[in-house]
């Protein structure tokens, strides 16, 4: 029985994260996705121009999906900058951990085997990391150097990132407790963002 129209772009969608976990992006072939939703690869390109197209539609997904558990904790005016910073990075650790297949198409793919995200969708994303820049210049409360709040956001990001990564590709001792090390991980992060000040 044919799939209704309505239902087809999303079966893509989830056909084709599912390869890509599965089997990552140069094995992702819009001919392999077709057969998975059992249309023709013809039909596939009503909905995306290309893979690339494909491939961004699945970013911009995962991106919706991501944001909207950063703007809620962000956009709460009844906690500290400090409880917002460590629900920032508890809402980012959990999404990469509960949506590999998005954090794939996010953050782990290389750029070389797909064009260019567009620039303006980049743009939202630093816009989230630059609040986080501004709780943490709060938490602080020292009137610390813009280019150094940018750094120490970076930092912490980028240490949430490789616990997210190692864990998803399951290359953590599997003794390690998961929630222990994802809570020590936040604290770490939130470390990184906080130093101590002299």
């Amino acid at each position: 029985m044919p799939r209704p129209a309505t239902n087809l772009r999303e079966s893509i969608l989830e056909q084709a994260r599912r390869l890509l976990l599965a089997e990552g992006y140069t094995r992702m072939s819009m001919r392999r996705i077709a057969s998975g939703v059992g249309c023709t690869a013809t039909s596939l390109y009503l909905y995306f121009k290309n893979k690339n197209g494909l491939f961004h539609a699945l970013m911009d997904e995962g991106m919706d999906k991501l944001f909207m558990g950063l703007d809620h904790v962000l956009e709460s005016t009844d906690t500290t900058p400090q409880e917002r910073l460590r629900g920032v990075f508890r809402t980012y650790l959990d999404f990469g951990l509960e949506n590999p297949e998005f954090y794939e198409v996010m953050f782990l793919l290389h750029p070389r085997h797909t064009r260019r995200y567009p620039p303006e969708k980049y743009r939202a994303a630093r816009n989230r990391l630059e609040r986080v820049g501004a709780d943490i210049a709060l938490a602080r409360g020292d009137d610390p150097d813009p280019a150094e709040v940018q750094v120490l956001a970076a930092l912490a990001w980028t240490s949430l990132h490789g616990t997210i990564s190692l864990l998803v590709a399951q290359r953590v001792d599997a003794r390690l407790d998961q929630e222990t090390l994802v809570d020590r991980a936040v604290e770490h992060a939130m470390a990184l963002a906080l130093p101590p000040q002299s």
